[in-house]
Order: C-alpha cells, then sequence, then structure tokens
C-alpha cells in the first residue's frame, strides 16, 4: 500500500498511478450502478465517519479514496440515473466525464494563452462552435463560468457599465455611487438566479421593473413599458416550469430600438436554437446584446460548467479585465481572465468541448430533440392515465397534477420514497405540480414508461 503522504515510501509514480487507477476503477462502478441504484441520497446513511476532529497524523491515501466511495457514495443524488427528472440535470456523457479526469490531471489554471495555450485553445473553440450551433453574431465572445447565475452576472455587469457609458458614467472607475438611475425590466416569473444576479451586481433585487406574463409564463410583449435612460431588459429563454420562451422576436428590436440592452438568461433553453426543429422557439434571441447559458443541463457535461457571452466583447473587458506585472501579456481575443471574475479558474470548458466533437452538429440536435419527445411523450402518457398536464410542452419540461396539492404532493413523496424515478415539485401559477425535466441524454421511452407507471402506483394508493 503507498504511504501517507510526507513519508518514505515508493517512487511518486507508482503512488499516483495505484491511487488514480484505483479511483477510476471505483469511479467506473459507480457510474454503472447509478443507472439501477435507488436515485435519491439514502436518508439512512452514516456520515459520521466523515467527520471529527482534524487528523494528527495523515492517512494512506487509498483509505482516504475508499472513504470518499464507500461512506459518500450512498448519501449522493443519482443525477446520473436516466430516470432522474428533479432539476434541469443531464446525466454525464462518459466523454465528458473522462476529459474532466484530463483536465483536473492537467492542473491548468485557464485565465491566460501564454501560460496555458493548449486548454484555452480547447475552450476558444468550444465558444466558436456554441456561436455556430446556435446562429449567434460571429462578433460575441465571453468565456466558461461555473452556472447560469454567474454567467447571468457577468454579462449583466457589462450591460451595467454599457449603458452607463452612454449617459457618461464609468462604473468600473467610479462605481454606483451617485450614477444615473438603471431601469431593469424582467417578466413576472423571472428565474430567481437572475433576480439574486442582479443584486449582487449592485442592480438591487427589490426594484425591478416587472412585466405581466401570460398563462404559459412568457413575458407579454404589449405589456412592455416604455423604454427611456439607461434600461436593461431581461427575457427568458426556457421558463423554468413550463419551458415557454419570451417573444423574443416582438420584444428584443423594440427594446433595442428604445436604446436598450437585452441579456437573454437561457439556463436550459438557450439550446433550442441547435436544433433545426425547435429553433423557432428562440427567434430574435441572436438579435441581444449577451447571453448566458448552463453546459452541465443539456450537453450532459460534469458539474461546473457555464457560459457567458457578449455581442460587443470590449464591454465584458472593461469590467473584467486585470493588470499586474507578474502576469504575462495576454493574446486578446482569446484569455478568459478578461471575460470573467475569475483569476483562478479550471479548463471547465474541456469537457464541453469533448461532447461537442463527439456528437457534432447533428448528434447535438438530436440530443435536444430526443428530450423534447420524451417530454411529449410523458405528457401523452400521463394524460391517457387521466392525469392533468398543465402546461404546453414545448421543451423538455412537463408539469403534471395528480389531483389536489396534498395528493399531488403525496404522489411525489412516494414516487421518491420507491427509489425508480426522482421528479420534484413546484407550485406554478398558484397551482402545485410535479415538474418533470427531461435533460438526461440515456433516457429513453423504457424510462418514461417504467416512470409513469411508477406515478400511477402512487396515485392509486394516495
Amino acid at each position: 500500500m503507498p504511504p501517507a503522504y510526507g513519508t518514505t515510501g515508493p517512487p511518486i509514480v507508482l503512488v499516483v498511478d495505484e491511487i488514480l487507477m484505483g479511483a477510476a476503477r471505483r469511479a467506473a462502478r459507480y457510474r454503472t450502478d447509478v443507472v439501477d441504484d435507488p436515485i435519491r441520497p439514502d436518508p439512512d446513511a452514516d456520515l459520521s465517519e466523515l467527520t471529527g476532529p482534524f487528523p494528527e497524523h495523515g492517512t494512506d491515501p487509498d483509505q482516504v479514496i475508499k472513504l470518499l466511495d464507500e461512506v459518500t457514495t450512498p448519501a449522493t443524488m443519482g443525477f446520473s440515473n436516466p430516470r432522474f427528472y428533479g432539476w434541469v440535470i443531464g446525466g454525464v456523457y462518459p466523454v465528458a466525464l473522462a476529459a474532466d479526469w484530463i483536465v483536473s490531471a492537467w492542473d491548468q489554471n485557464t485565465v491566460n494563452y501564454e501560460a496555458t495555450p493548449g486548454a484555452v485553445t480547447l475552450e476558444a473553440t468550444a465558444i466558436k462552435w456554441v456561436k455556430e450551433a446556435t446562429a449567434l453574431p460571429q462578433s460575441a465572445w465571453g468565456a466558461f463560468t461555473t452556472g447560469t447565475t454567474v454567467g447571468n452576472a457577468t454579462g449583466l455587469a457589462a450591460a451595467r457599465t454599457a449603458v452607463l457609458a452612454e449617459v457618461g458614467w464609468d462604473a468600473t472607475a467610479d462605481g454606483l455611487f451617485g450614477a444615473p438611475e438603471v431601469t431593469v425590466i424582467v417578466g413576472d416569473e423571472v428565474h430567481p438566479s437572475m433576480v439574486k444576479a442582479l443584486g449582487f451586481v449592485g442592480l438591487g433585487r427589490n426594484r425591478l421593473t416587472r412585466v405581466p406574463v401570460d398563462e404559459q409564463g412568457r413575458m407579454r410583449a404589449d405589456e412592455l413599458p416604455e423604454i427611456s435612460g439607461p434600461t436593461i431588459v431581461c427575457l427568458q429563454a426556457g421558463n423554468v416550469n413550463t419551458g415557454a420562451f419570451d417573444p423574443m422576436d416582438r420584444i428584443v428590436p423594440k427594446a433595442k430600438e428604445a436604446g436598450a440592452w437585452v441579456h437573454i438568461d437561457g439556463a436550459f433553453g438557450f439550446w433550442a436554437a441547435a436544433s433545426p426543429k425547435l429553433r423557432h422557439l428562440a427567434a430574435g434571441m441572436e438579435l441581444a446584446d449577451s447571453w448566458a447559458t448552463d453546459c452541465h443541463k443539456y450537453l450532459n457535461v460534469p458539474y461546473d460548467a457555464g457560459l457567458v457571452l457578449v455581442r460587443d466583447p470590449s464591454s465584458l473587458e472593461r469590467v473584467m479585465s486585470v493588470n499586474a506585472s507578474y502576469l504575462p501579456e495576454g493574446e486578446i481575443g482569446l484569455d478568459p481572465g478578461l471575460y470573467t471574475p475569475e483569476l483562478s479558474r479550471r479548463a471547465r470548458g474541456i469537457p464541453t468541448y469533448a461532447v461537442l466533437k463527439s456528437l457534432g452538429r447533428t448528434g447535438l440536435a438530436e440530443l435536444i430533440e430526443r428530450t423534447v419527445r420524451l417530454a411529449r411523450l410523458f405528457a401523452q402518457r400521463l394524460e391517457a392515465e387521466g392525469f392533468d398536464v398543465l402546461n404546453d410542452v414545448v421543451l423538455n419540461q412537463v408539469l403534471v397534477s395528480f389531483g389536489d396539492p396534498k395528493k399531488t404532493l403525496d404522489v411525489i413523496k412516494k414516487v421518491a420514497t420507491e427509489g425508480l424515478m426522482f421528479a420534484g415539485p413546484t407550485v406554478w401559477q398558484d397551482k402545485t405540480a410535479m415538474r418533470i425535466s427531461v435533460s438526461g441524454h440515456a433516457t429513453s421511452e423504457d424510462d418514461v414508461e417504467r416512470s409513469v407507471q411508477a406515478m400511477v402506483r402512487a396515485a392509486k394508493t394516495s
């Protein structure tokens, strides 16, 4: 057995090889077992062995990995199970997982091209491919972030600075103290992460102009207020409950004509633009000024991986760039450190590169379209069983009621306890529902049928 760190023992190459190969075998076994294991964390899992005081002496590395696997695994959520529908979380593609392991082995702090040209080139290529797949303007650029929350905040920071610059205020240099007021317009069903992002870039959570939405949660274009002065309009590509899209083709031109900056929260709906059959849902998205999305949702890459893009990258660089004598001169247009808040960041975009390279344009479109077909199959089967589907299924989201709120919540609890599938509750437009999010590449028609039967069993005893 290899010794604990800090002691004498076998050559480091042998130690590393044993540790990594052992961990890889455990990880591979987990990925195989997750398909059939109960999805929810075991409520009786004993995690006490993970806690306690800081140990006085080191522990054998193999024993540390064994502890992580054998004690922690029962307390994990089966996100990669093909019948996990609780949130928009796709199971990890094997190629993305393998790429992520290599990223960790490379251990690159990927902020600068000169220091890490290989990693930066891969991330830059992935960004280029995303733009080509979704028909975004070629001028747009940005970087991979931890997720859409940080992507939204990063895009909004650029928006805030740009709209204030139009009226002569340098927010980057002078902050927001005494700055002209910025109007922020959102739909009434804006996602909480967007509100959070607005709060920590200084635009506030409570001073938003909220626009009424229709019966599917889409912002009503006819209710858009008159725009004047520095203004940011935040639109949704994919309502978190219904999957519906704000009518961007009607709102974006009107907002831009009035001088507003338009930001798109496209956590998962952004990827509809990569499908010839679905891109009509995102019509007008390409006209916006900034976009944020997740790759660990629809692209099924490991956590974490988000993406922010800005039509005029100089707006983002103005906010995020940094100069220091000890940092190498960067390759302008490529350095991720110019476009994200971080100066310490792993090369999180490389698993996305691996998935896009593996799928190609047609494979990416098929991934998105398959989830929509399965979501519609869910809706058809649930309605055939006599349950009430509440939304128009346009993407991957299905809202279903099993009766009154108490019965619906009871069914959700019972199917989760059974462990075959997992879907969580939501309250949408005053209606309690189970929210089914079909996002995993491994989900099949058989998984849908087995899941529906689990719901039927739970409903009969509720």
